[in-house]
């Protein structure tokens, strides 16, 4: 991109030189992701959303730290995107053995393919910081990292697991650091999309409004 804002690429399929698109939105806000220095720069000056992975609690109140810091310099104040994928059952014990056989699917979906499994070092800054906090299975009680793991942190690759109510009080310790939107998927796409939407939305919505109404009594 040149700093006029046209588009300029080159490669040995294409060359393309200020081009533009024909629809200007004026209303969709930027996400932006990216750890580095240089990425976090750059989200403080143009982000709308800075955009996340799952990572703990200490991490992600670092990112969220650096980044506010970065939007403070351009008097900006950016919103903060949370990307999981919640393991979800009736109780914690079977949520867990949901995620073992996540992890076990996983690994043989690799395995066929012959993808590597564990011991391939991630290409960027995010993948890499992802797959330190995966250096355990479990962290901050319900992030699990098993698909982490055996993919090198490649993308959207951790999770909380529990029960509806416990995945979403989980959910609710990343809103209070600051977290305000929440990007959520799961393995099994349309199965899992009808558990979120009937089991686990509603509680975390009702427990986000519980907590805005407690600190707007506290400050009025």
């Amino acid at each position: 991109m040149d700093c006029d804002g046209t588009l300029r690429s080159r490669s040995a399929f294409y060359r393309i030189r200020k081009a533009q698109s024909a629809i200007k939105p004026d209303n969709l806000p930027v996400f932006f992701g990216g750890t580095s220095p240089e990425a976090i720069e750059v989200a403080g000056r143009h982000a709308d959303v800075y955009a996340t992975w799952g990572e703990t609690l200490a991490a992600t109140r670092d990112t969220i730290t650096r980044v506010r810091a970065s939007a403070a310099r351009y008097g900006r104040s950016p919103g903060f995107s949370l990307s999981l994928r919640p393991v979800i059952a009736a109780t914690e014990a079977e949520a867990w053995k949901k995620a073992a056989d996540i992890v076990e699917q996983v690994r043989e979906a690799r395995l066929r393919l012959g993808l590597p499994i564990k011991d391939h070092a991630p290409p960027n800054d995010g993948s890499r910081r992802l797959l330190e906090t995966a250096s355990s299975l479990r962290q901050d009680e319900r992030l699990w990292t098993g698909v982490a793991q055996l993919t090198g942190a490649a993308g959207n690759s951790t999770g909380l697991v529990g029960t509806p109510e416990q995945v979403a009080d989980a959910m609710l310790e990343y809103y209070r650091l600051g977290v305000d939107h929440f990007l959520i998927r799961g393995f099994d796409p349309l199965g899992d999309a009808e558990i979120y939407g009937r089991d686990l939305l509603p509680v975390v919505r009702e427990k986000i409004a519980a907590y805005d109404a407690l600190n707007r009594a506290e400050a009025s």
